[in-house]
């Protein structure tokens, strides 16, 4: 018996056939198309060191909740793969480096954000903005802690972070100046993947 990947309670879900060998070329497909979508999210970005301001977090949350957890965090492990694998898919690049680098706790971050979203989505929060928003956000959050203990890990010694006061400083160049940034994406992203299902579920007027 085939394993659906993703559900109907999403976006991706309505438009693909739901099994056969059909249905595992097309959640294929869009796993790959994905990791397009988020390598030129990363290249429209501002450069503020040392973690550059992107539309990736948008497109990951939008991914996640149009895909469901499973083709999401599927999405994200491929585009980390690139990633890894020398692919500039990256901001500024690609390679096993710019995964050690400071930005590597936010990526890699990115799979437990996939998962959180993508499961909000598959239990029905597609056409729900509020709900959709909330679990965005908490996936924000989780990215953002992971990236912060990433950071911290990496910051003793680094001469961009005042060594006298490690946790604050990290704190103050890397997540303080884009909590605004991501509240903004992950509303757009709520309101946008919750627009297209309300038009993907609207009945035909008779």
């Amino acid at each position: 018996m085939a394993v659906s990947m993703t559900t109907q309670n999403t976006v991706l879900g309505v438009l693909l056939p739901r099994e056969g060998a059909v249905h595992f070329a097309a959640n294929l497909a869009t796993v790959v198309i994905g990791t397009i979508i988020l390598t030129i999210a990363a290249k429209i970005s501002v450069p503020v060191w040392p973690v550059p301001v992107t539309l990736q977090s948008f497109a990951v949350a939008g991914l996640a909740a149009a895909f469901g957890w499973r083709i999401g965090v599927a999405t994200v492990a491929l585009y980390i793969a690139e990633g890894m694998s020398g692919l500039p898919v990256f901001a500024s690049g690609g390679g096993p480096a710019y995964i050690l680098g400071p930005t590597g706790g936010f990526i890699l971050g990115w799979l437990p954000m996939a998962y959180i979203i993508g499961l909000a989505a598959d239990r029905g929060a597609s056409g729900k903005p509020l709900p959709l928003f909330g679990a965005m956000l908490l996936g924000d959050a989780v990215s953002f802690a992971l990236g912060f203990l990433w950071l911290l890990g990496l910051g003793a010694g680094a001469a961009w972070l005042d060594q006298s006061n490690l946790v604050a400083s990290a704190f103050s160049k890397a997540v303080q100046p884009f909590i605004v940034w991501d509240i903004l994406k992950m509303a757009f992203a709520a309101l946008t993947v919750a627009g297209v299902w309300t038009l993907l579920r609207r009945k035909p007027a008779a």
